[in-house]
């Protein structure tokens, strides 16, 4: 499975990161998990392009997470394709009306298919597998657990990409991720920031360190502006807690996971 993080950024851009999007590929089937802002401008930039992307995984449905929905949709109907299929928890289906409530003449451009999933659901979206878990955050959002059957063989299990969306950090969510190979997680703030639904490094070490997990990389993302020239001193209160294998993500970052 290659993972490559299109926009590691949050509400509050810095010019250096887009908001929240994720590219899943595997075996031919590409799943991209989240579209906030400049999202559909960063897949321009990869091989797959947004013609190559025709299912889309949402955590939650806060602006900057899914603020390129409809440019994603527009420029796929520009481009000649001919669907797209959107996923999320429940009230993606609403969401997607009243976007195009507004934007009439989007309306009927292509097959666009609307779905949504619960917490403890397990689902499929465009050739991978999932589970869902409910996050801690200020609106209704899931974590997820994805997998590709065609990344594994009969004696091996398939790599497992987790994703927390936005959420704080508990020990709970870290378990939900027992045996990912790569776990990106919400980590938005320095911990001089007093702040609630988002962790902050110190939280983030101590769920990890509290949690009965085994998970290899954790990558840090959903990156407000504060973060910036503080990533050392961030990392050094993580892992005053927790001494596994953690980095910042960034925008671009691509990797294959086995």
């Amino acid at each position: 499975m290659r993972v490559t993080f299109l926009g590691t950024g949050s509400a509050m851009p810095t010019g250096e990161r887009f908001q929240t999007g994720i590219l899943l590929e595997a075996a031919g089937d590409r799943l991209l998990v989240d579209c906030g802002s400049g999202v559909v401008h960063a897949l321009a930039t990869t091989d797959v392009g947004y013609e190559g992307v025709d299912t889309v995984l949402l955590t939650h449905h806060h602006l900057d997470h899914v603020a390129d929905l409809l440019p994603l949709l527009k420029a796929r109907w520009l481009a000649g394709a001919e669907s797209l299929e959107i996923v999320g928890p429940p009230g993606t289906p609403e969401l997607v009306e009243d976007l195009l409530s507004v934007h009439e003449y989007m309306q009927d451009r292509i097959d666009l298919t609307v779905r949504s999933v619960d917490a403890d659901d397990s689902f499929d979206a465009a050739g991978f597998t999932g589970t869902a878990m409910e996050t801690r955050h200020s609106m209704p959002c899931l974590a997820y657990r994805l997998s590709h059957d065609d990344e594994g063989d009969d004696d091996t299990e398939p790599p497992v990409f987790g994703y927390s969306g936005d959420s704080e950090a508990f020990p709970e969510l870290i378990d939900f991720f027992d045996g990912a190979a790569v776990v990106a997680h919400d980590c938005s703030f320095p911990d001089d920031v007093d702040v609630s639904n988002h962790p902050t490094p110190a939280s983030l070490g101590a769920a990890l360190a509290g949690a009965d997990a085994d998970i290899g990389r954790v990558y840090l993302t959903h990156l407000y502006p504060h973060t910036e020239g503080n990533h050392e001193a961030m990392l050094e209160s993580l892992t005053d807690q927790y001494d596994g294998d953690v980095r910042f993500a960034r925008d671009g970052l691509s990797f294959e996971i086995r």
